[in-house]
């Protein structure tokens, strides 16, 4: 989980093909009409987010066992609660950086549909990992296998992490 730019479909990606997991983008469940509102440059309100969020808890029941990891924003805390409502066992991995290494990693992909100039209202949106919710936070400016190592760590002090779904 975290805003644009944080990494999170390279290090999910990351985390499933060393996990064995399957990986599933959140941005390719969103509807056409909320992809076409970021690409013009205006923020998502709840009301866009609510459906798609229910498709993200869907995503993460899929495949029983076997596990699945999930890049999605999940910035307040509201969507990781009703993320959670469908998949109990979900384990948000909150990457994490500054706004000049997220604008920086942004302007290098300009094929993506979120624009660079979204990266404030994301920013000012996020809400921070509760010390209640099952999770960790990493600084996303580290080497991915060495965030893939600190999040398999902070797995490992799961009760009943072969349940976990990853975000």
């Amino acid at each position: 989980m975290g805003v644009s730019g944080a990494g999170k479909s390279t290090v999910g990606q990351a985390l499933a093909d060393g996990l064995s997991l399957v990986f599933v983008d959140a941005d390719s469940l969103h509807p056409r009409s909320n992809v076409a509102k970021m690409a013009a440059g205006t923020p998502l309100d709840d009301d866009d987010r609510f459906p798609w969020l229910m498709r993200v808890g869907l995503e993460l029941q899929r495949d029983g066992a076997a596990g699945v990891v999930v890049a999605c924003s999940a910035l307040k805390r509201q969507y990781r609660d009703l993320i959670r409502e469908r998949a109990p066992h979900a384990f948000f991995v909150h990457l994490s950086a500054g706004e000049r290494v997220l604008a920086d990693r942004i302007a290098a992909r300009p094929d993506h549909f979120m624009p660079a100039s979204l990266l404030g209202s994301q920013l000012a949106t996020l809400e921070e990992l509760g010390d209640d919710e099952a999770g960790v936070t990493v600084d996303c400016s580290l080497p991915v296998a060495e965030l893939m190592r600190e999040v398999i760590l902070a797995l490992g002090a799961v009760e009943g992490a072969e349940e976990v779904r990853l975000l």
